[in-house]
């Protein structure tokens, strides 16, 4: 015979599965009868997991949250997908707090099967990632839900926030969403200190206090593009400009919105804007793109085309043998 307790976790996993269940949807799948299921549902709300049972013909039961997590009832799939999430979050930055994900992987990999557990861990050790692992500090989880909440219900928020260069500031601050880019955390949105679009990095804010303040975002915001373009500007050395002879269609394709902006112009061509603290990397970049092109500014990139041209042509014809000049047809 069946224990109640092994009855009761399959009646929480039914609840976590399939919310809003009948009492006797639950009977028939339990084998039991709906008094009993009644006793399972109280046996525990005594346990902390407070279950909620719905009045009427079509009234169902279903989990109410609390403050704690009840224990989780997972498919070897699910517990799976979740390890290899955790671990993917980890590599990637996408994991908030600095020891959350990795206690979170540890609790579940201690509960697992030991046939699952040796199947994960095989994963584990034997994936290779292409991008460059995350570097540097994960934001607090607290900001990044409270800016979250605050974005969705359009609420002005005050930021404690720190610049790269450690210069603390205190900033109303109207958020439009969140971004997860290359291995970081930003919020883009209006800044009421100066009046502009502005994007964050997370992990340089120190606290967020939501306001009560609404705002109406302009139908135009694009938290995505927005962060894109603010990266692209960041102050380098160089300011440049070059007129690529291309579609803008084509010129989009191949330029991300990270190294610069390009904007359509007269006689079918692109006007593509940057910042480099080298230009000799940028050199190569118009270099392999493969399109006629005009420098603008700087004229130093000029010379760095040229240089590079040079280099070349210097590559090709240095160490190059002669092979012997062909000699007549046989026959």
């Amino acid at each position: 015979m069946e224990h109640p307790v092994s009855r009761i976790l399959a009646l929480l996993e039914l609840l976590q599965a399939r919310p809003g269940l009948t009492g006797a949807d639950l009977a028939e799948r339990l084998d039991v009868d709906v008094r009993t299921v009644r006793r399972y549902a109280a046996r525990l709300a005594e346990l902390g997991i407070p279950v909620q049972a719905d009045r009427g013909r079509y009234g169902g039961y279903r989990l109410l949250p609390g403050y704690r997590l009840p224990p989780l009832m997972l498919t070897g799939d699910e517990a799976a997908s979740v390890v290899l999430g955790l671990l993917a979050g980890r590599r990637s930055g996408l994991s908030v707090g600095e020891q959350a994900g990795e206690s979170a992987l540890a609790k579940i990999q201690r509960v697992l099967p030991p046939a699952l557990r040796d199947q994960v861990a095989a994963v584990e050790q034997t994936l290779g990632l292409t991008a460059a692992p995350a570097t540097g500090p994960s934001p607090a989880a607290s900001a990044l839900f409270t800016l979250a909440e605050a974005a969705r219900r359009s609420r002005r928020v005050r930021l404690d926030y720190r610049d790269r260069a450690g210069t603390p500031s205190e900033r109303e601050f109207d958020p439009y969403g969140l971004v997860f880019h290359s291995g970081r955390w930003y919020t883009t949105g209006l800044d009421h200190r100066s009046g502009e679009q502005r994007t964050f990095r997370l992990d340089r804010i120190r606290s967020v206090h939501p306001g009560g303040t609404g705002f109406e975002p302009p139908a135009d915001a694009d938290p995505v593009r927005r962060v894109l373009e603010s990266l692209a500007s960041v102050p380098w050395q160089h300011e440049i400009e070059v007129v690529l002879t291309a579609g803008l269609d084509e010129v989009r394709h191949r330029i991300p919105p990270t190294v610069g902006t390009v904007t359509a112009i007269e006689d079918g061509r692109v006007l593509f804007r940057a910042r480099a603290e080298r230009l000799d990397g940028m050199a190569v970049l118009l270099a392999g793109l493969g399109w006629p092109f005009t420098v603008r500014r700087p004229a130093a990139l000029r010379d760095e085309v040229r240089a590079l041209a040079a280099r070349l042509t210097a590559w090709t014809e240095d160490g190059t043998e002669d092979g012997p000049e062909p000699g007549p047809a046989d026959g």
